[in-house]
C-alpha cells in the first residue's frame, strides 16, 4: 500500500502555530548565541595574547575542556548543576513575568531553557570560533606584527587595526561554518525543554503521529535557514581586498 502523506496535519491549526513558535526561536537563540559566542572569543584571544604564559594556559585548557566533551552534556551542566548553584534571589528574580523580557512572537527569553541554551551554545562554539580564527592569524606573514610593534602599536591596537581585519579575512568562511553549526546544534537544546523547531516538530509527532510529514517541514526549514545565514554571513563579512563580495560585481 502506497503512503500517501497528509500535509494538513502538519501545515494547519495547532502544528503549524507550533512550528511557527519553534522557527522562531530557532532563530532567536541562534542569533543570541552567536553574539555571545563571538564576544567570548574575543575576550580569549585577547587573554591569550597577554604576556606570560598563565593567559595561553588557561584559554588552551578552556579550549580542550569545550572542545572535547559532548555539547549535550555541557547543556545539561548549565542547566542541571550551574542554573541550581545560582542564589535563590537570582533564580526567583529570573523567573518572574517581566514585559521588557519578551521577544517578538510574546517569546520570553528570560527563562532557565533559553538562557541556558544561548549560553551553552556560545561557550563551545567560542571555543571553534577561537581555533579557526588563530588559523587565519598564524596565516598573516611574521613581518605585520614586527612591523606594528616597530610602530609603536600596542598590543590591543595591533589586535583591532592589524591582526583583527586581517585574521577575520583569512579565516571568514570556516567561521561561518561554526555559525552555521551552531544554529545546527540549537536542535540539542530541546534536551532541556527549550521549545525550539525540533521540540515543536516531536510535539507534533505526538499530537498527531505525522511524523514524518513534521520532520520533513521542520528538515526544510533548517536547510533554508542554514543557507539564509551563510549567504548573509559571506556577503557581510571580510572580503579580499580588489575581489567582489560572494554573487556581486567588481
Amino acid at each position: 500500500m502506497m503512503w500517501h502523506p497528509d500535509w494538513a496535519g502538519v501545515l494547519s491549526g495547532p502544528p503549524l502555530a507550533w512550528i511557527g513558535t519553534g522557527f522562531v526561536t530557532t532563530l532567536l537563540v541562534t542569533l543570541a548565541g552567536s553574539l555571545l559566542a563571538t564576544v567570548i572569543m574575543l575576550l580569549l584571544l585577547v587573554l591569550r595574547m597577554m604576556p606570560g604564559r598563565a593567559g595561553r594556559l588557561l584559554v588552551a585548557g578552556w579550549v580542550s575542556l569545550f572542545r572535547n566533551t559532548p555539547l549535550l552534556v555541557q547543556l545539561f551542566f548549565w542547566y542541571f548543576a550551574a542554573w541550581s548553584a545560582l542564589p535563590i534571589g537570582w533564580r526567583d528574580f529570573l523567573a518572574d513575568d517581566h514585559r521588557w523580557a519578551m521577544l517578538p512572537g510574546n517569546l520570553p527569553w528570560l527563562t532557565p531553557e533559553f538562557l541556558c541554551a544561548a549560553w551553552g551554545l556560545a561557550m563551545f562554539s567560542a571555543a571553534y570560533l577561537l581555533e579557526e580564527l588563530q588559523a587565519g592569524l598564524n596565516a598573516m606573514p611574521a613581518g605585520q606584527r614586527e612591523a606594528a610593534i616597530a610602530q609603536g602599536f600596542s598590543r590591543l591596537a595591533m589586535l583591532r587595526y592589524i591582526l583583527l581585519p586581517q585574521g577575520l579575512r583569512n579565516a571568514w568562511q570556516p567561521m561561518v561554518g561554526q555559525y552555521l553549526n551552531l544554529m545546527k546544534l540549537s536542535s540539542l537544546a530541546s534536551a532541556i525543554g527549550f521549545g525550539e523547531l525540533t521540540y515543536y516538530i516531536s510535539q507534533i509527532e505526538s499530537y498527531n503521529a505525522h511524523a514524518l510529514e513534521g520532520f520533513a517541514v521542520g528538515t526544510m526549514l533548517y536547510l533554508l535557514l542554514g543557507l539564509a545565514v551563510g549567504a548573509a554571513l559571506l556577503r557581510l563579512g571580510p572580503r579580499t581586498p580588489g575581489r567582489p563580495p560572494a554573487g556581486g560585481q567588481p
